[in-house]
């Protein structure tokens, strides 16, 4: 079982609930939410220094190539992170799979039904698969501003996988918020932040790592869903 149990009793998923409906974005964090053990075989498999291909994206156009990332101004380049390339580990099977295809279970999302009151289904989706990863920053990384509602997109998930994150690293997301008082969420292991994309506030960036090491790395699985 991939989910703990503890996390997501009547009690808890109603007081989500509740915390989805007060908060600008409409948004919750649940720490704990995965089973330890099990998450920390998956970030051993992502540690590995295989597997990993950068991924650039501007304003105007994803997953652009380096010819077309050098005409872009800097102003206008928005992604720079590297994503994890599924067919590219040495196992055909891994840990790291399974929680990929957990994460678009009806298990999984039948829970993101129950607490956002919303059918969640891939049964519209043409890819599913492409709409959950594992990602990682580097030191010359970065996400800026942008919105991730996409037309019926009903949930963004990110997890974070970075054990003994340092408060001073960086990394944080930052959700534009009401007010101009921006949301800042650490990237620390096991939390899980859950928010509705079209709600006010939802803008989000993540904050420069601030880190020594060009092999220091922030960690995170993103998932997107739809409703029917």
């Amino acid at each position: 079982m991939w989910l703990n149990e503890e996390k997501i009793t009547d009690v808890a998923i109603s007081s989500y609930r509740r915390s989805l409906t007060t908060s600008y974005p409409n948004h919750i964090v649940i720490d704990h939410l995965f089973d330890q053990a099990k998450l920390d075989g998956v970030l051993r498999i992502l540690q590995e220094p295989y597997s990993w291909q950068t991924q650039k994206h501007t304003y105007s156009a994803l997953y652009v190539d380096n010819e077309e990332w050098q005409k872009t101004s800097a102003d206008q380049r928005f992604v720079q992170r590297d994503a994890w390339q599924r067919n590219g580990t040495k196992t055909s099977i891994s840990i790291a799979h399974e929680f990929l295809t957990f994460l678009r279970s009806d298990t999984f999302m039948h829970l993101l039904s129950r607490i956002f009151n919303v059918q969640i289904t891939d049964a519209n989706v043409a890819a599913p698969e492409i709409n959950t990863n594992y990602f990682r920053l580097g030191a010359a990384d970065f996400v800026e501003q942008h919105a991730d509602d996409s037309p019926g997109r009903e949930v963004c998930m990110l997890l974070y996988l970075n054990k003994a994150w340092k408060k001073n690293a960086g990394g944080e997301l930052t959700f534009i918020g009401k007010d101009n008082k921006p949301v800042r969420i650490a990237p620390i292991h096991n939390r899980c932040v859950l928010f509705d994309p079209s709600s006010e506030g939802s803008e989000h960036w993540v904050n420069r790592l601030n880190v020594k090491n060009d092999n220091e790395y922030r960690f995170n699985v993103t998932s997107w869903y739809w409703s029917e």
